[in-house]
């Protein structure tokens, strides 16, 4: 069967981070639907042969790879503005405005992929279509932007209910699950030490507001390598931007901040993992991996919590907003403290905190992610299909 309509699943990122929240429809996408040419748009080499170690045997589905190349000067300009503006990344969509046009529905894990309404024209406008990555509860979860997209495949109905209270139209928001967990044995237990101590992985955002690196990171890997310490093992596991660059830029809290090293003495600490760029950063090999979780504002908490377990929270912010409020839900799954020495004290009772947060955790990662009965992948597919027919027909 000659395919009749097209859809771009956009890979468009620098980091290979998001492509677990999308491969696998892709994947699903060629292998359910034959009469959609399923088009891949990627980044780079590396990002494709990502995407390829995840999507696997298609049975025989064919997808169409397109690189989203750039020419030399244009690379050269990109690199320039890169620390601090996605240039890379915008002058890509540029630069390939054609194949956007000939689609019928765009599909992308974020939201840059909205300037191209400003180049294609009306006429041969696609669908866009957004799935999160990630089902976390900050502000870019239910960002503006949101409300320009024609379909939105959320984690569970907490995303729906945040998105439809900050105006955005229910009838453009399907649940189809999480799709990331689809290529994880979520019962593996990887054993990264063999003193057995409890390990703890700490997850550090990179927003210079709302990330605990900047003031206290540093101090907490010193902990950890001290004398009184070393009852722990810990993980350092920073989101993969935060050491990406060293000046990171807040647009929406007007911040900006140099990321501070990591100290010499974690380094050479025995109970100390650091990884700053391995796949294992968002391959949930650390969150699966660990006994507790030690975070500040990152979405992974909740990947972590498809296993309940303690759970500890760094409220490092200096700006302070009355909507901050509204992002706060997932730090009901542990204590939230503001200082190492608060968070040293709590540690020797780490056990009997987590049980006390236990029936929380569950009731918000059932409200978060819905696991369903049949994969993410396959019902985001079915809603993609869908939603291009039913533009056909009207």
């Amino acid at each position: 069967m000659q395919p009749v309509m097209r859809v771009v699943f956009l890979f468009n990122h620098d980091a290979a981070h998001q492509v677990a929240h999308l491969a696998g429809i892709a994947a699903a996408m060629a292998r359910l639907h034959p009469e959609v040419e399923t088009v891949i748009a990627y980044a780079s080499p590396a990002i494709r042969a990502r995407i390829e170690g995840l999507v696997g045997d298609t049975g025989g589905a064919a997808i169409r790879w397109y690189e989203l190349t750039l020419g030399p000067v244009a690379r050269t300009v990109a690199g320039l503005f890169d620390k601090v503006l996605p240039a890379s990344r915008l002058m890509r969509l540029n630069a390939h405005v054609p194949l956007f046009a000939s689609a019928d529905m765009i599909v992308s894990t974020e939201r840059t992929c909205l300037r191209l309404k400003k180049r294609i024209p009306k006429g041969s406008m696609p669908l866009f279509a957004k799935v999160p990555h990630g089902a976390g509860d900050r502000s870019v979860s239910y960002h503006p932007d949101y409300t320009r997209f024609d379909r939105s495949f959320v984690a569970g109905q907490k995303v729906v209910d945040q998105l439809v209270a900050h105006g955005v139209d229910p009838e453009r928001l399907i649940v189809i699950g999480y799709p990331k967990f689809e290529n994880i044995d979520l019962a593996a237990r990887q054993r990264l030490f063999d003193n057995g101590r409890p390990t703890l992985v700490y997850n550090p955002h990179f927003d210079p507001n709302l990330s605990s690196w900047y003031d206290h990171g540093p101090d907490i890997l010193r902990w950890f390598a001290s004398e009184a310490g070393q009852g722990f093992n810990l993980i350092f596991a920073p989101h993969v931007m935060l050491f990406r660059k060293e000046l990171h830029v807040s647009p929406e809290y007007g911040i900006a901040r140099r990321r501070p090293d990591i100290p010499g003495e974690a380094r050479a600490a025995a109970n100390i993992l650091i990884d700053i760029d391995s796949p294992h950063l968002f391959d949930m090999t650390y969150t699966l991996a660990a006994d507790a979780y030690l975070g500040d504002a990152s979405s992974q908490i909740y990947e972590f919590l498809v296993r309940p377990r303690p759970a500890f929270f760094i409220d490092a912010r200096r700006d302070v907003k009355a909507e901050d409020d509204e992002w706060h839900l997932f730090w009901e799954c542990g204590p939230v403290v503001r200082s190492v020495d608060a968070l040293a004290a709590l540690l020797p009772d780490m056990e009997a905190i987590g049980k006390s947060y236990r029936a929380r955790q569950q009731e918000l990662f059932a409200y978060t992610i819905d696991l369903g009965d049949r994969p993410a992948s396959e019902r985001a597919a079915d809603a993609i299909l869908e939603a291009i027919k039913s533009r056909a027909d009207r």
